[in-house]
């Protein structure tokens, strides 16, 4: 979820460029992925809103909005969810702290067993053998 603290305050300057956007009104589903797509129709979405925002006027107010609040899903300024956090530095914008191989998730209770995935748990794995 966006962090609403992040947003812009409601003037009307700060929010005019969505006028322009190529996007407007347009089915938002271009530009979201729906829960089970996966690889191929993936790729195909995500090319088939990059190609609208690439003729966008305001591709450039739209990718620095979607960086500035951390959007974390759909196409922004032409960019996809993984590229956005990329230009972030980050592994994921829906968990920005967490690196995936790096420690337990966010919702880690001392006591519990670490992430699956992570290097942690493996190495405990092969210790305990």
């Amino acid at each position: 979820m966006t962090d609403p603290r992040r947003l812009p305050r409601a003037i009307a300057e700060q929010w005019a460029w969505q006028l322009e956007a190529s996007c407007r009104g347009m089915d938002v589903g271009v530009f979201y992925h729906p829960a089970a797509e996966r690889n191929k129709a993936r790729k195909q979405r995500i090319a088939q809103a990059k190609a609208i925002c690439q003729q966008c006027p305001v591709i450039a107010e739209c990718l620095d909005h979607a960086l500035r609040v951390r959007e974390p899903y759909g196409i922004w300024g032409g960019r996809s969810e993984d590229e956005r956090a990329a230009l972030l530095g980050v592994h994921s914008l829906r968990y920005p702290a967490r690196i995936i191989g790096i420690g337990p998730p966010a919702d880690h209770k001392p006591g519990d067993s670490p992430h699956p995935d992570s290097p942690l748990s493996r190495d405990q794995a092969r210790s305990t053998r």
